[in-house]
This record gives C-alpha cells, sequence and structure tokens, in this order.
C-alpha cells in the first residue's frame, strides 16, 4: 500500500484483509447453495479453506500442524459419535481419505 507502511502494519492489513475474505466467501457459499449450483458451491468451499490455510500461516500456524489438527478433530468426532458420524459415516470417510495411500 504505502512505501513507508511498516510490516508489521502490512501484516495486520493482511490478516484482517483474509478475515474479511472468510465471511466474503460464506456469502459466496450460500448465494451458490441457493442457486443450487455445484460448481459455484465447490469453488466457494474451496476458497473458504484456501482463506483458512493462508490466515493461519499469517497467525504463525504452519499448513501441517493445521492438517494435523483436522485430523485430530475428525478423530474426535469419530470417538465421540458425532450425529453426522452416526447417521452418514462422514466423519469416518474423511479420515480414510487424508490418510497416505499406501
Amino acid at each position: 500500500m504505502f512505501s513507508n507502511e511498516s510490516d508489521i502494519l502490512r501484516k495486520m492489513r493482511l490478516i484482517e484483509w483474509l478475515k474479511a475474505e472468510l465471511i466474503t466467501q460464506v456469502g459466496y457459499l450460500y448465494q451458490a447453495m441457493a442457486k443450487n449450483s455445484e460448481q459455484a458451491i465447490r469453488e466457494g468451499l474451496a476458497g473458504l479453506i484456501v482463506a483458512c490455510y493462508i490466515l493461519a500461516r499469517r497467525l504463525g500456524i504452519s499448513f501441517d500442524s493445521l492438517d494435523q489438527d483436522v485430523l485430530k478433530k475428525v478423530e474426535q468426532n469419530i470417538k465421540s459419535e458425532h450425529e453426522v458420524e452416526k447417521w452418514f459415516g462422514d466423519f469416518s470417510e474423511y479420515q480414510n481419505y487424508l490418510r497416505p495411500k499406501r
């Protein structure tokens, strides 16, 4: 933005922009769901995921540690018999997807 802007201020502006981007992507996703457009829904979800990963990195969280925490959260939801897991098995299926292919 400004040439004399400090690095800290630039980082703070970026974090604020990323927070706004999350809200924008949620709105885009809602609109896509209202239109029932699979491609638009995928794009909205992808935008949310990317924004989350970039925000995590800007907050000092590595992609790898975020991945590990996502896997832990999935495992917790399986163990606690989350309703989505009981009804559809989505967490188990996602856990299998996340596991490295051998």
